[in-house]
């Protein structure tokens, strides 16, 4: 096969089209910053990524840049998505030529309203992506849900979902975000009591069932226990904390596993994703007053979304 005039064999150009939807993700396990100051942030992310320069996708907990005071007063935290703070931290992408995820901040909507938001920026420093946490953990989170999933696409190589915390819990959010087209899904977390036990076992639980890739950061000490994870779409751990020290978790992420995987099954045997059948009959799920439709029960596919 040519290319630009030049002859590549089938294995070269297979190989490149892999490293295409490949990179390196980076999960900071870090403690909350003290303040929102995004002068701070970008000294310590400055000499982060030089101590990793083949990171692309750089990923923070929950709340990362909100002080633990703010979430006493949420209301006086809260700002709008054209901050200037929230601006800066565009920039700093930019700078750093990265995609950063910086984890969550308090957003006050234009109703006035407060969410838990989690931004996306490009290399370019653009705001690709703003998810607000669908399932707030209640009783003690007083944040209003948002309403809608967020799927953004990461420069043609695959697509990435959002969640936040205990949005994990809820097997129909990574469920849409995979019907949406996600290959990976960034969870953000900031779970500091007992049950991230548990969280470890649902991540992979999520992986497997819907075969995409999950990355699950987590709070380092005193915010949260650690333990963050990359789980890939077979549900094998990449890379893993084995505790709540900080640390920079990164893994090699194909995107390019997720379709492989629901193409030829978990371990070549299941594929929930080709379940149905063109003559099969809709099944009623009364709990959302809807159903499995057949006809639109596989993902969305990077053409036609």
């Amino acid at each position: 096969m040519k290319i630009g005039g030049a002859l590549f064999s089938q294995t070269f150009i297979n190989e490149w089209t892999v490293m295409m939807q490949s990179l390196v993700v980076a999960l900071v396990q870090a403690a909350a910053e003290p303040e929102f100051d995004v002068e701070r942030f970008g000294a310590r992310l400055r000499n982060l990524v030089k101590g990793v320069p083949t990171a692309e996708l750089w990923v923070l907990p929950e709340f990362h840049l909100e002080p633990r005071s703010a979430h006493l007063h949420p209301e006086s935290a809260a700002r709008s998505l054209d901050d200037a703070k929230v601006t800066a931290l565009g920039d700093l992408a930019r700078e750093l030529e990265i995609w950063l995820v910086p984890g969550s901040i308090y957003e006050r909507g234009d109703d006035g309203a407060i969410h838990n938001t989690a931004l996306v920026f490009s290399p370019t420093g653009e705001r690709v992506a703003s998810y607000r946490k669908v399932f707030p953990w209640r009783p003690l989170e007083q944040t209003k849900p948002g309403n809608r999933f967020e799927v953004f696409d990461l420069a043609g190589r695959g697509r990435v979902g959002i969640s936040i915390c205990y949005d994990i819990w809820f097997p129909e959010h990574t469920r849409h975000l995979a019907w949406l087209g996600a290959d990976l899904v960034l969870n953000l977390v900031q779970t500091a009591t007992a049950d991230r036990e548990q969280e470890l076992a649902i991540v992979r639980g999520n992986a497997i069932m819907n075969q995409l890739w999950i990355a699950s950061v987590n709070a380092a000490a005193p915010t949260g226990r650690g333990r963050s994870l990359i789980v890939d779409p077979a549900g094998a751990i990449r890379a893993s904390s084995p505790d709540a020290s900080e640390e920079v978790l990164t893994a090699v992420v194909d995107l390019a596993a997720t379709a492989q995987t629901r193409t030829l099954g978990t371990a070549g045997v299941s594929r929930p994703w080709s379940q149905f059948r063109d003559d099969d009959v809709a099944i009623p799920l009364p709990l959302y007053d809807g159903r499995i439709d057949p006809a639109t029960w596989q993902p969305r596919s990077k053409e036609n979304s």
